[in-house]
C-alpha cells in the first residue's frame, strides 16, 4: 500500500489533517495506511456502502469517513476536523476519487499477477504433459501421471480417463485416481443415456455438471459431488476425432470448477489425443513392418518349394519365374521327369492372392509330387490331384486352374488336361502358335470326372505356359498387357535360350507396366526337349 501512504502522506501535509484507509480483511476492519488521525476502525453504521460522508467522535476529535468507491471494501478517515467541517469535506470529495483510482489500479494489478501465477501454473502443466508423453514408453503410464498432475493443478481430488475402444463401442477405464480397487469403474457403453462420460464423448463438448445433476451409477466410484468432464480429440485437418474421456471431481476448495479450469483440461485433452493417436499408429506400424516381415519370410519359404528347372535336365532344358502380387500368390509351376524321357510341366493359379492363395498353392505342389510319380496320364493325375484338394478349395470358396502337360519325345507326343488354364501354347520351329485347349473347368467348379487330349510334338517345338497376370499386366492407364504382345515375343524369341525367353517375357510386362504394382501373381514356364 506504499502508494495509498504516499498520498495520505501528502494531503496530511497540505491540509494539516490526518488521513487513515480501512480495508476489510477476512475477519476484520483493518488498518491499511495512515498519516495520523484516529485509527480505531468505525462502528459498522458508519461503513455504509454508499459514498455519503458521515462523522464520528474520536479520542482525537471529530472524525470524516466516506466509502472508497470500486472493487474494494476501503473506507477513508480524516480528521481531528473542526465543528464547521464544510472545508474538510471538500478534502474528501477530493481525496475519495483519486484513492479510488490508486486502490483500483492496484486492485488490477494484484489480480494480473494472480492471473500469471495460474497461466504459469497452466503453461507448466503442459510443458510437464509434453515431457512426460516424450519420455513414456506406455500410454498407460503416460496416462496416470497426466491425470495425477491435471488434478494437482485443478484440485480435485477424484478422476478417470477413458480411451475409446471401437471394436466394442466402450470407453474402457486406462487409469484412475483415489478410486479404490473394488469400485474400479467399469467400462461405459458409448449411448448410454445417463452418464456425462459418455454424453460428453457423443457431443465431443466439455460439461460442468454440479452435485446431484446426471449421476450414474458407473460413474459413482469416481465422482464426488460436482465433475469436470472434458473430451480427448485427435484434431485433424478435417475436424476432431473423439478418442476418450477425462473425468475429475471432488474438488478441495469446496468451489465449483471454472471455464478456466475447462479450457485447460481440454488443453491436456487434447495433447492425450495426440499421444493416443501416436502410439495407435507406431502400434499399427509394428504390426505393418512385423507382417511384412512375415510376408518376405513366407515369400522365400514359397520360392523353396518351387523346383530348380534343372531337375527335368537332361531329357529337357527349362526356365521358369514367378513374381507374387503381395509377397506370396497362388501361381506356381512343378516340374517332373517321368521315365523314358518323358517330362511332366505342371502351370497352376489359384483363384485370387495373398497367403491362402499361397496356402492352396503349397497343398497343390506337395500332392502334385506324389500324384505325377504313379502315373503318366495326365488326366489321372489331375484327378488324383483334386481328391487331394476338394475339401480345402470348397471350404475356401477358391478354385484353381491348371494346365499339366507330359512330353514324350520318344513317341512324338503332348498329352495335357488343363482345367480352365488359358495361356498354353505349344510354338512350333516355324513360330505358329497352338493353343492346347482346355479339357475341363477349373478344380473347384465343375464335375469330379477329368479329360485328357494330345497332339504331335516335334524336336523344334518350344512349350509355353504363363498365367494371366502376364497377359492382364496393367500400364498407368489401367490398359492391359495383351496375350498376342506376350506370344510375339515368345515366337520372335523361339530360337534361344528358354532361360533368355522368359527374361524377355518379363521385360516386356515390366516395361508396359512402368512404376504401376502388379495386381495379380505372374508366372512363365518355357521348355524344349533336349
Amino acid at each position: 500500500m506504499s502508494d495509498v501512504a504516499r498520498v495520505l502522506d501528502a494531503f496530511s501535509e497540505v491540509y494539516g489533517c490526518g488521513a487513515v484507509l480501512w480495508l476489510r480483511g477476512a475477519e476484520a476492519i483493518e488498518v491499511a495506511a495512515t498519516s495520523g488521525g484516529d485509527v480505531t476502525p468505525p462502528m459498522i453504521e458508519l461503513l455504509g456502502d454508499d459514498e455519503t460522508v458521515r462523522s464520528r467522535d474520536t479520542a482525537l476529535g471529530r472524525q470524516l469517513v466516506a466509502r472508497i468507491p470500486g472493487r474494494t471494501h476501503a473506507w477513508l478517515g480524516i480528521g481531528p476536523v473542526a465543528d464547521d467541517d464544510a472545508e474538510p469535506r471538500r478534502w474528501m470529495r477530493v481525496l475519495v476519487p483519486v484513492l479510488s483510482q490508486v486502490l483500483q489500479s492496484q486492485w488490477e494489478a494484484s489480480r494480473a499477477a494472480d492471473e500469471l501465477a495460474e497461466r504459469y501454473e497452466e503453461i507448466n502443466l503442459l510443458y510437464s504433459i509434453s515431457e512426460i508423453l516424450g519420455r513414456t514408453v506406455t500410454l498407460e503410464e503416460a496416462t496416470r501421471t497426466i491425470l495425477l498432475e491435471v488434478a494437482e493443478t485443478v484440485g480435485a481430488e477424484y478422476g478417470a480417463l477413458f480411451v475409446h475402444d471401437a471394436s466394442s463401442g466402450l470407453l474402457r477405464p486406462v487409469t484412475t485416481l483415489r478410486v479404490a480397487g473394488a469400485l474400479v469403474p467399469l467400462a461405459i457403453p458409448t449411448d448410454d443415456p445417463l452418464s456425462v462420460t459418455a454424453r460428453v464423448f457423443r457431443t465431443r463438448h466439455a460439461l460442468l455438471v454440479n452435485a446431484g445433476v446426471l449421476e450414474s451409477d458407473l460413474e459413482a466410484p469416481f465422482r464426488q459431488g460436482a465433475m469436470l468432464t472434458v473430451p480427448i480429440v485427435w484434431t485433424t485437418p478435417e475436424g476432431g476425432i473423439p478418442l476418450g474421456v477425462v473425468c475429475l471431481s471432488g474438488r478441495r476448495s469446496g468451489a465449483s470448477f471454472t471455464a478456466g479450469d475447462e479450457k485447460l483440461v481440454a488443453a491436456v485433452g487434447s495433447q492425450i489425443g495426440t499421444a493416443i493417436q501416436n502410439a495407435r499408429l507406431v502400434r499399427a506400424t509394428l504390426d505393418q513392418e512385423r507382417l511384412a516381415s512375415e510376408m518376405r519370410l513366407a515369400h522365400d519359404l514359397q520360392l523353396r518349394l518351387l523346383p530348380d528347372s534343372r531337375v527335368v535336365a537332361p531329357d529337357a532344358i527349362c526356365a521358369a519365374r514367378v513374381e507374387a502380387a503381395d509377397g506370396v500368390g497362388g501361381d506356381f509351376y512343378h516340374l517332373f521327369r517321368l521315365g523314358d524321357r518323358r517330362t511332366g510341366v505342371l502351370i497352376g493359379d489359384v483363384s485370387s492372392h495373398g497367403y491362402r492363395a499361397a496356402l492352396i498353392m503349397a497343398l497343390v505342389m506337395s500332392a502334385a509330387a506324389i500324384h505325377a510319380q504313379t502315373t503318366a496320364d495326365p488326366a489321372e493325375t489331375v484327378q488324383a490331384l483334386l481328391a487331394t484338394v476338394e475339401e480345402e478349395l470348397r471350404e475356401t470358396e477358391m478354385f484353381l486352374s491348371l494346365c499339366y502337360v507330359v512330353i514324350d519325345p520318344v513317341a512324338g507326343t503332348v498329352r495335357w488336361t488343363n482345367t480352365g488354364h488359358p495361356h498354353a501354347f505349344v510354338i512350333s520351329a516355324g513360330g505358329e502358335a497352338t493353343r492346347l485347349a482346355a479339357t475341363d473347368p477349373p478344380l473347384g467348379l465343375g464335375p469330379e470326372g477329368l479329360h485328357g487330349d494330345s497332339r504331335p510334338w516335334s524336336a523344334g517345338d518350344l512349350l509355353v505356359m504363363f498365367t494371366d497376370g502376364v497377359s492382364d499386366a496393367r500400364d498407368a492407364r489401367g490398359a492391359a498387357l495383351g496375350e498376342p504382345r506376350v506370344l510375339d515375343v515368345l515366337r520372335a524369341r523361339r530360337r534361344e535360350l528358354p532361360s533368355r525367353i522368359v527374361d524377355g517375357v518379363f521385360a516386356l510386362v515390366e516395361g508396359h507396366m512402368g512404376r504401376m504394382r502388379p495386381h495379380d501373381d505372374q508366372a512363365v514356364v518355357v521348355l524344349r526337349t533336349a
